[in-house]
């Protein structure tokens, strides 16, 4: 039985728990006088009979599903004779690759005999698996299930029992997002390592040169890449400047007339038009800037007497990738505006301030925390940004602050880098994680920063 199969069999044995376990309550209730002379009520018990059908059997599934693929691999790799045990970890994956081609019929003839018989044991193993799998899930929600049904009495704290459960539970749910960040930390770490061990952390940090080809033989020229990722930090902060350049003030002033000027009619129908920016896929905004932005730009500043203007720039992107953070730091900056109290405006218009005097010394002191922690968002937002770089800026990693020239940003290196079919033993694709790590520290940077004004200007108007 498939694992989503046993998923959904445990989601309906612990349905059926619940049901019965309610009506256990109910009818044990019964001895004592009646249902109000429970501890708890009868949904709790038969939430807690659900979560013993349940929890154990998904904990031993999540598991198995977890280390099933490694542990089979590793009982049929060490049948492998000592030839195919020396091979390098890129030709083990592709020994796996022909191991699984043969299993699924897709070739018929293998380059090492040995590799039929990996093939069949692996079917013969992942069957056992399959089978032991589902007696084990099954079989535990069974028994723990009827542990939890026998359980129920009268004096059982169900209720109390179903909170301290509920509690680990999100407990476990926030631990979640930490783990995760630094799974990706460490992932993302380890691999620049060893990029680092080739390649010299200050000639990538301080290199002024990027060129990432390395050639097959070490007589071609170049063949050694060039690692400088200067050019790639300057074309992601020239095009990230120019996009905050059109989003902070455009998304600032939107919020201010939507909350302070606008009727509620008005703001009714401009909000929602405003955010639907945000749910534009990027790679529709690409498209409008390769295809009308770059062109029109071109064709502008051609027609004043520049020359020199590339058909792919960084205005082109930066000012398409303004108009799709503008949501970002208008709808924050309209949720913080609109939170501000009225009894600072009153005060303010009391005092004999104007309109525009009250927002600027009263609306906008109070609300710089949340507009700087939009803003960082938007930027963090542009940083990140490939698709837009990729169809408008182009890929050339050029060293320069002319916006009307090409230029190339970090997330689009680190998705050329790692198209296709790469090994990940060599300098080239190594350096993508090098780059990860640099962009991670960036945006960590600027949630730091965040964090810090927030917490300044908090204090002054709590």
């Amino acid at each position: 039985m498939t694992s989503s199969s046993l998923l959904l069999l445990l989601i309906l044995i612990a349905a059926i728990s619940y049901f019965f376990g309610r009506k256990r309550s109910e009818v044990v209730a019964q001895s004592v006088g009646g249902v109000r002379y429970l501890h708890s009520l009868p949904n709790y018990y038969g939430l807690m009979a659900a979560v013993w059908a349940g929890i154990p059997g998904f904990v031993v599934l999540s598991l198995w599903v977890m280390f099933e693929s490694t542990v089979i691999q590793g009982i049929v790799a060490s049948s492998f004779p000592d030839s195919l045990k020396a091979l390098s970890e890129s030709q083990t994956n592709l020994l796996w690759s022909e191991i699984n081609n043969l299993r699924s019929g897709v070739i018929t003839n293998a380059s090492d005999p040995a590799l039929l018989t990996a093939a069949e044991q692996l079917t013969a193993l992942e069957d056992r698996s399959s089978i032991l799998k589902t007696i084990l899930t099954l079989g535990l929600a069974g028994l723990t299930g009827a542990i939890g049904w026998k359980l129920i009495r009268p004096a059982q704290k169900a209720r109390n029992q179903f909170e301290a459960f509920f509690r680990i539970l999100l407990m476990l749910s926030s631990l979640i997002a930490i783990f995760t960040t630094v799974g990706i930390v460490f992932s993302v770490l380890f691999e620049s390592v060893r990029f680092f061990r080739e390649v010299p952390f200050f000639d990538f940090i301080f290199g002024t040169k990027w060129s990432p080809q390395i050639a097959v033989t070490a007589d071609v020229p170049g063949s050694s890449g060039a690692f400088g990722a200067v050019p790639l930090f300057v074309g992601t902060l020239l095009i990230a400047f120019i996009a905050l350049l059109i989003a902070v003030p455009i998304g600032l002033m939107s919020a201010v007339y939507l909350v302070e000027y606008a009727s509620s009619k008005v703001r009714n129908v401009v909000k929602p038009l405003l955010e639907v920016l945000a749910g534009i896929p990027t790679v529709v905004y690409g498209f409008f800037a390769a295809l009308t932005m770059a062109p029109q730009l071109k064709n502008f500043f051609e027609g004043i007497g520049v020359n020199g203007v590339s058909s792919e720039s960084a205005l082109a992107a930066g000012l398409v990738m303004g108009i799709m953070i503008i949501p970002f730091v208008s709808s924050l900056a309209d949720d913080v505006i609109s939170a501000v109290p009225n009894s600072l405006r009153d005060g303010s218009y009391g005092l004999g301030a104007t309109r525009s005097e009250t927002i600027k010394q009263v609306v906008f002191p109070a609300a710089l925390p949340g507009i700087v922690g939009g803003i960082l968002l938007a930027a963090s937002r542009a940083i990140g940004e490939t698709m837009i770089v990729v169809m408008a800026a182009g890929l050339a990693a050029n060293l320069t602050a002319n916006p009307l020239e090409a230029v190339t940003t970090v997330t689009v290196q680190i998705a050329t880098l790692l198209v296709g079919d790469q090994e990940f033993d060599s300098a080239k694709t190594l350096s993508a994680f090098a780059l990860g790590l640099m962009l991670f520290f960036t945006t960590l940077m600027l949630n730091v920063v965040a964090l810090a004004v927030v917490k300044r200007f908090r204090e002054q108007y709590d």
